[in-house]
């Protein structure tokens, strides 16, 4: 693969358009401003990241995730750019000067696919058709439609919200750049070669897009002809996945300092760990120079400099391993990758958020009620687009907005339809609806 292929601003629906420009935004740019003034990228704010969303403390949720991801890959992306044109400088005011912006764009849209209530949302959509009342379309529908429903996955459902034409609308989704697109398929292959961890990077319905997106910037393709589509990474991916890796992995440690599952001496004990003796030395003595006395403001210091470290380590590993990644051969992501200490530092971060953040008592309790409600309105709307003839049907129905296909003659589309309804759903809309189709509650007039 080669840069000035894989940076192209053409823009998928309007390829052979040339529409006249009022201001000096680039078009990468423009992708950024159309993702934040949309209604999925708002309603990001009342999705669940990790715990609960806020009471008197203010923990993160899947907008502001989104928009430190955003941050953190403008910098990665500048940073590597800027390494880059030094080792090529044929790349000096050329597209590929831009790759900040384009991780910038994809940092704000990789969530966007996400249903509520993370990553049971996710599994309560799985499941419902591997061991629930689903189970009986298995042979109703095509195989590539079954494996892509049993394996549904945001970050699929996420290129599909920006690429999908839906009803009323005159284009595929949000006409975004080629570049930008392809930057946000962290797993660019079809669900039936997912393998065991689930993953996958675009649904059958999408699959001629990407295509036509990876043919276009020369991304490579692992599978023969006549094969599930199964392409290599476009190597801006590993920089937006860097982002999120590095924002989930950290924030959620200084989350879990606010809301007393970790002590202070076991988060700064954490976040030190990317560093050597002398450092942390140095951090807590700079610490003091600059007032910084309140407990919390400590952990805000030290996130920064843990953030930083594992930054400017990701932007290294990827200019050093450059020729493997533009070659498809890179293993693993940056992360796994960086120098030893911090790598080690990283996962003994990950070890003890899973052991004692993604297993406490907050977060399993969100896990447990966001299930259900997500089970029960998969039962109910799913059941109401497979019989739309029955009288219940056609009441859920009518709930529907004219944006999703669900009086389409054809059952997948239905189904999709449906799976586009609740997937685009906040957690207090999901509440919302669970409760007025159980009769738990009637809407006030």
């Amino acid at each position: 693969m080669n840069w000035n292929q894989l940076i192209s601003n053409k823009r998928l629906g309007q390829e052979d358009r040339h529409p006249m420009r009022h201001d000096d935004r680039s078009e990468f740019k423009r992708d950024g401003d159309r993702l934040i003034y949309s209604a999925p990228f708002r309603r990001l704010q009342n999705k669940t990241q990790v715990f609960p969303l806020p009471g008197s403390v203010f923990v993160h949720n899947r907008l502001t995730h989104s928009l430190e991801v955003s941050s953190l890959g403008k910098s990665l992306g500048d940073d590597v750019a800027r390494l880059l044109i030094e080792k090529h400088p044929e790349l000096r005011g050329t597209l590929f000067e831009e790759i900040g912006t384009i991780v910038q764009t994809a940092g704000l849209a990789h969530d966007m696919g996400n249903p509520p209530f993370g990553h049971s949302g996710e599994k309560a959509i799985q499941t419902y058709f591997t061991e629930d009342e689903g189970s009986i379309l298995k042979d109703k529908v095509s195989p590539d439609f079954w494996n892509d429903i049993t394996h549904f996955e945001g970050n699929a459902n996420a290129f599909r919200l920006l690429t999908h034409r839906f009803a009323g609308r005159r284009s595929g989704g949000f006409v975004m750049t080629y570049a930008t697109l392809a930057s946000v398929v962290k797993y660019p292959y079809a669900s039936s070669v997912a393998g065991k961890h689930g993953k996958f990077g675009f649904f059958s319905s999408e699959a001629p897009i990407y295509q036509k997106i990876a043919d276009e910037l020369g991304i490579f393709r692992k599978s023969k002809l006549g094969e599930p589509l199964n392409y290599a990474r476009h190597p801006l991916v590993y920089l937006m996945e860097a982002a999120d890796d590095i924002c989930y992995e950290i924030m959620d440690i200084e989350d879990s300092h606010k809301l007393r599952i970790l002590s202070y001496e076991e988060t700064a004990d954490l976040l030190l760990g990317f560093f050597d003796k002398p450092t942390q030395t140095s951090i807590r003595q700079r610490m003091d120079q600059e007032g910084v006395t309140d407990v919390n403001e400590k952990i805000v210091y030290m996130r920064a400099c843990a953030v930083g470290i594992l930054e400017s380590e990701c932007v290294k590993t990827f200019v050093e391993h450059e020729e493997e990644i533009l070659n498809g051969t890179f293993q693993g992501s940056l992360i796994e990758n960086i120098a030893y200490p911090q790598r080690m530092a990283y996962k003994r971060c990950a070890e003890v958020a899973y052991k004692k953040i993604y297993r406490s008592k907050p977060v399993l309790d969100v896990e447990l009620s966001g299930y259900k409600i997500m089970q029960t309105l998969m039962q109910r709307l799913v059941k109401a687009a497979v019989y739309p003839e029955k009288f219940h049907s056609k009441q859920l129905i009518d709930r529907f907005s004219s944006q999703y296909e669900i009086r389409s003659d054809d059952l997948q589309t239905r189904i999709m339809a449906v799976l586009d309804y609740i997937s685009g759903m906040t957690d207090v809309y999901a509440l919302d609806i669970y409760q007025k189709i159980n009769g738990i509650s009637l809407p006030i007039i």
